[in-house]
């Protein structure tokens, strides 16, 4: 089935301003920055959005987004791929990566470089729910390997971001079943029901 429909960019930057989720950008300078992207199709994209702040304003019906318990660091994951120095960007065709559901984040890091994709950014992953909701469905989630989180010995956390929908179970609360939900998976892990978000570039005027 194919993904959902992105619709075009001023109308994207439209949405973010009508939920309050331009990040550190006022509406009318992200009008301006989003008229200079390419006209085609791809995510806007806003640089500096917290996660914390965005997924609470995800929605799946009656359900608003949140971000598990156990990763109050979720602002602290940043970007392991290269992103524009720009307010704005383009990722182009994003992909939730379902033909890579039940690989590890450590193979699809692999496949997805030999396919030449970047990884998607955790910022990007919400955005992207923001702008199509129903990009996120049952057994067909995604995770965000374009963001880690280093820690003070230089290594990588071993938690890696995904956005999925909530089972209502454990800490989560049986009033978030359905709920769009921000939280990590470990890096060697495999599940069947994510996949691995990427685009073909990241692109700015």
């Amino acid at each position: 089935m194919p993904l959902p429909t992105l619709p075009p960019v001023p109308a994207q930057a439209e949405r973010l301003i009508d939920l309050g989720a331009t990040g550190p950008l006022e509406p009318d300078v992200l009008r301006k920055e989003a008229a200079a992207l390419p006209d085609r199709p791809g995510l806007l994209v806003v640089a500096g959005a917290a996660p914390s702040a965005l997924a609470p304003l995800l929605r799946r019906g009656d359900r608003p987004g949140f971000v598990v318990e156990d990763m109050t660091d979720v602002d602290d994951f940043a970007p392991v791929a290269d992103v524009p120095d720009a307010p704005v960007w383009l990722l182009e065709q994003p992909d939730r990566g379902d033909d890579l559901l039940n690989a590890s984040p450590a193979e699809a890091e692999v496949e997805l470089a030999g396919r030449g994709r970047v990884p998607m950014l955790l910022t990007e992953g919400v955005q992207w729910v923001l702008q199509v909701p129903e990009v996120l469905e049952r057994n067909r989630c995604f995770m965000t390997t374009g963001s880690r989180l280093r820690r003070p010995n230089g290594r990588f956390d071993a938690r890696t971001p995904a956005v999925w929908i909530s089972n209502g179970t454990g800490r989560d609360g049986r009033d978030r079943r359905d709920a769009p939900k921000v939280g990590w998976c470990w890096w060697n892990n495999r599940h069947t029901w994510l996949g691995f978000g990427s685009g073909t570039a990241r692109t700015v005027p």
